[in-house]
């Protein structure tokens, strides 16, 4: 079967040679019995990968299992998994088979692999190495023959150096590596997706299909695309419901994209030899150049409205315009500093005199969005009394990402 067919067969679009290159090695993987692990961000198509890998094997015409790790409680993954015996906990009325026993022959597709608990990990390893494995309340071993697919949007190396990940499993699972790229780093895929979203739409709710300006595609090939593939979906499946004219300028798109501006400024960053420039970084940092211009912006609105007043010819200075010129006059000025390989901002005070600035300490504001993501979530969680459900509609996040930062942060609500 050529790439051209596996592409048809799963509906998978766009001619990246990083994507072709990664299915060639699903193809050519198939066959065999190796443990394969599946790598990118979320959205990007790895549980579609690992069916291209189960039917590419000898075990296609057996069970395919997927399993959301991030999903399952920490308390039952190991039942879902191995199955459980009757009355090996409270609400075990009956014994179970776990995925590892029905999928007896065929693939089990691990999603959020990186989620598991350590324990889990420990029996999940077993299996991989002996295909032996033991229900939850049994001491009976029994044995399995199956396929393990693996998938994470998480830097395993880095959840190995932390303890989050058993190496030795990591390595056992990493048999075989498959690199998912990106939606952005697919810039001639985006628009082909994006039309076939909407025709696949027009025909779905039997309205006209949506068509992108010259500008409007622009600014869709340069958009960050945070959430990959799905994201882009659901916005072609918004726009083509909600817009009446099915012209779409950037103008129109720009309401569906409403970080764009944010996600594609430029931020200071230090070279090797220590001079700055301006150039595409991480969301962190660009956060933080982002916040600079836009206070300096509301400073220099407020400036013009007070210009403009005394221009007109209104030489009463209100209680309000004093506020804003003892705002603008008297807080520390914001300069640039390298801190790190990356520029953050540092206040100094000034009013003070200048031969005292020289021995002015500088005192650094945390701008860290791990702590402000925390802070967040804790607030969150204490404002809806630990219902993590309503703390997740607040956040505007889903209950498993919820779940899983708890799980990170370690936090004790």
């Amino acid at each position: 079967m050529s790439l051209q067919d596996i592409k048809n067969r799963f509906g998978i679009i766009g001619t990246s040679a990083t994507l072709d290159r990664a299915l060639e090695i699903a193809v050519q993987v198939g066959p065999t019995d190796m443990s394969v692990l599946i790598t990118g961000e979320s959205g990007v198509g790895k549980e579609v990968f690992s069916k291209i890998i189960h039917h590419s094997s000898p075990r296609k015409h057996n069970h395919f299992i997927a399993v959301n790790c991030g999903a399952i409680p920490e308390g039952t993954i190991d039942s879902e998994l191995f199955g459980h015996e009757k009355g090996s906990f409270t609400g075990a009325t009956e014994a179970r088979k776990g995925y590892f026993e029905v999928a007896d022959g065929g693939t089990i597709f691990l999603d959020e692999v990186a989620e598991l608990p350590l324990g889990t990990q420990v029996r999940l390893l077993r299996v991989l190495e002996s295909g032996e494995f033991m229900r939850v309340g049994s001491s009976k071993v029994q044995k399995t023959d199956v396929r393990v697919v693996a998938a994470t949007n998480v830097n395993m190396a880095q959840a190995v150096e932390r303890n989050k990940f058993r190496e030795d499993l990591y390595y056992r699972l990493n048999t075989v590596p498959i690199r998912i790229p990106a939606l952005r780093d697919r810039k001639d895929d985006i628009h082909i997706l994006f039309r076939k979203f909407a025709a696949d739409f027009a025909q779905k709710y039997r309205i006209p299909p949506i068509k992108l300006t010259d500008d409007a595609v622009s600014m869709l090939e340069n958009y960050r695309w945070p959430g990959n593939i799905r994201q882009l979906k659901n916005t072609a499946e918004q726009i083509s419901i909600l817009e009446k004219e099915r012209i779409i300028s950037a103008e129109t798109l720009l309401k569906y994209l409403p970080d764009y501006r944010e996600r594609n400024l430029p931020m200071l960053v230090t070279s090797a030899a220590g001079d700055g420039a301006f150039m595409g970084g991480d969301d962190a940092e660009k956060e933080v150049v982002y916040k600079l211009l836009f206070e300096m912006r509301k400073d220099i609105n407020d400036l013009k409205g007070l210009v403009s007043g005394i221009l007109k010819g209104d030489k009463t200075l209100h209680e309000q315009d004093a506020q804003t010129l003892h705002r603008l006059f008297s807080q520390p000025e914001p300069e640039i500093v390298p801190t790190q390989g990356a520029y953050r901002p540092t206040f100094i005070d000034t009013s003070a005199p200048i031969e005292d600035l020289e021995h002015q300490e500088e005192v650094e504001e945390s701008l860290s969005l791990t702590d402000k993501e925390k802070d967040l979530i804790e607030k969150a969680l204490q404002k809806h009394r630990g219902k993590r459900r309503s703390a997740a509609q607040e956040l505007g996040i889903s209950e498993r990402t919820l779940y899983r930062k708890i799980k990170e942060y370690d936090l004790n609500l």
